[in-house]
């Protein structure tokens, strides 16, 4: 199957495409758009960036088709060796999964916008660019030119659909070499990288993942950086490359956003082995056409976003303290999440089709990347406390690789379970059917975890009186206070607040968030425990309320910090697990 891509006017983010299908035997033959992207589990309607779509036979002919889903067409084949598609793709937005295309850059994403045959997707692809020739390309997919042309080539559709692109003049790039690996880093946008300092930080995470996992499952590697002007962070992993979009561009190499470009950047890579080729069995192989429903988004999302920080700890890119801050995050993230009591983590990686990459309801349904991060933790210490730290995570990760992805098999929970019961010598049951099938408190679980290296879970009220008090979290900006979360029974919950209220005035002051977004929350402050009237906007509605604070009783700081008499055994613990002094 071949592809041929161009584009006249970039301005107006079009991308013309052309797919070519040779050996056409069928009276109607079917012609499918993928409905989703590996790395987001949920259909993707890309079709609707369709303006044009024809069809041709070899000759030039135009052939009649009918659309039979939203992204499936039926084209009437018969007498046809050839068929020919000629279409457009509107590529206007920009993110990590995403296509776009202006008079800077053409970025592409084969899997929005490549068509395919069912049935098909095994044949090779080869794929021809048509681009300015001052255009450099960053891909990872294998690249061929011939009469001054350039083609992507890659063995089947699975791969082509798995090798997004940047092509523009104005990338900055970078090579590293990881124990024999080239590590690419390209960037594209505004930005200074200080590539000392990034080959310095990705030098070390690179070569602990390879050494840790003793095979990689590609040969070279490509970061691709959208560097944006505004607020961005969204990373998608491929088998050969990652794409990530971060922004602003005038942060990118300091302080918290740069935290941020590591952690993706370990996050992303590890991806290569756990999603991209330690696939689910309900992912092996994708099927395109429709959802890929599976269990295992705490695993696939979970352990990923534990070792996308855990790695940088133990590499030595993070300090401990850096480390601590990411993994306390999780912690609260749990604790402020009432969805853990109503649905578990493995149902929650089932419904990300429905609504995982939106809040959703209130109270529904809990985070594979959070949740999932604190069980591949309590997993973790859960195999070295039971094998007197002979094993870890880490041996179920190249297990997984070597046993199942290397042997082109999918695996299954039941086959998780098995493996870290095996590596732990002891029974997983408990945590499994639990705390991951299950929607048991898993806070003792947490404490038994920390307390085995020599930690423990700290609890303080939040400094927010509002939240501690009257037990409700508000988002002050632009002159409106509105209402986030409610701490479930809190007096705020009892008195008939809801999520999305909008805060008028408190004992008879008018709430106006400033620049400082902390209007509110200072008057709540200044008035402390004392009886307050407050004035709401429910659904258009205005209303008085009357709250007595019980301070110190709902929403809580969480942290994990060391016990100040942690004993030696503890201590050596926490070292074999960090990887760090005590």
């Amino acid at each position: 199957m071949k592809y041929i891509v161009s584009y006249t006017q970039p301005h107006h983010h079009y991308i013309d495409l052309e797919f070519i299908a040779d050996k056409i035997s069928a009276d109607e033959t079917l012609v499918q758009l993928p409905a989703w992207r590996p790395g987001r589990y949920e259909l993707g309607n890309f079709a609707k960036n369709i303006q044009k779509w024809e069809a041709f036979d070899e000759k030039g002919n135009v052939l009649k088709f009918q659309k039979i889903t939203k992204d499936c067409w039926k084209v009437y084949t018969k007498g046809v060796s050839e068929l020919y598609i000629k279409y457009n793709y509107y590529a206007i937005d920009i993110n990590a999964g995403s296509t776009f295309l202006d008079a800077t850059q053409l970025y592409l994403n084969p899997v929005n916008c490549c068509l395919y045959i069912p049935g098909r997707t095994g044949e090779p692809c080869e794929m021809e660019l048509l681009l300015p020739t001052d255009y450099k390309l960053a891909c990872g997919a294998r690249q061929s030119g011939r009469e001054g042309k350039l083609f992507l080539n890659t063995a089947n559709f699975d791969e082509l659909a798995d090798s997004p692109f940047i092509a523009s003049a104005t990338m900055q790039h970078h090579a590293l070499t990881c124990e024999g690996i080239v590590f690419h880093l390209w960037f594209q946008g505004e930005c200074k990288p200080d590539w000392k300092k990034l080959e310095h930080d990705f030098q070390k995470f690179c070569t602990h993942q390879l050494q840790m996992m003793k095979k990689a499952p590609f040969e070279t590697y490509h970061f691709l950086f959208q560097i944006l002007p505004q607020r961005i962070y969204h990373g998608v992993e491929h088998t050969t490359s990652t794409v990530i979009a971060l922004g602003p561009g005038y942060n990118l190499m300091k302080g918290e956003l740069y935290e941020d470009l590591l952690g993706v950047s370990c996050h992303e890579l590890f991806h290569a082995w756990n999603v991209k080729t330690i696939r689910p069995i309900e992912m092996h192989p994708y099927d395109y056409t429709k959802e890929n429903y599976s269990k295992l988004g705490y695993v696939c999302e979970g352990v990923t976003t534990y070792y996308g920080d855990y790695l940088l700890l133990r590499s030595g890119v993070f300090d401990e303290g850096q480390y601590m801050v990411t993994l306390n995050e999780r912690l609260q993230k749990h604790f402020d999440n009432f969805g853990r009591f109503n649905m578990s983590v493995a149902d929650s990686s089932f419904d990300t089709w429905l609504d995982g990459y939106a809040p959703g309801i209130p109270n529904r349904k809990t985070n594979i990347y959070d949740e999932g991060n604190l069980l591949a933790f309590v997993t973790d210490l859960f195999i070295r406390k039971n094998s007197q730290n002979k094993h870890n995570l880490d041996d179920v990760m190249r297990h997984l690789y070597n046993e199942f992805a290397l042997k082109n098999k999918g695996y299954s929970d039941h086959d998780y379970k098995g493996i870290v019961a095996h590596y732990a010598n002891a029974s997983y049951d408990t945590i499994f059917n639990h705390y991951i099938n299950g929607i048991y408190d898993y806070e003792p679980l947490l404490e038994d975890a920390m307390n085995f290296i020599g930690c423990e879970l700290v609890k303080h009220s939040s400094t927010k009186f509002q939240e501690h008090a009257l037990g409700i979290k508000v988002h002050e900006m632009a002159g409106v206070c509105k209402i986030v979360a409610v701490y479930p029974g809190s007096v705020a919950d009892q008195a008939g607040v809801s999520i999305n209220d909008d805060l008028i005035s408190i004992n008879h002051i008018q709430v106006k968030p400033d620049s400082t977004g902390t209007n509110f929350t200072e008057w709540c402050s200044y008035f402390g425990n004392q009886k307050m009237s407050m004035v709401i906007a429910s659904n258009g509605i205005v209303k008085e309320i009357s709250l007595e604070p019980q301070p110190n009783s709902y929403y809580k700081l969480i942290r994990m910090q060391k016990q100040k008499h942690a004993d030696d055994i503890q201590k050596t613990n926490y070292e074999l697990w960090a990887g760090i002094v005590f």
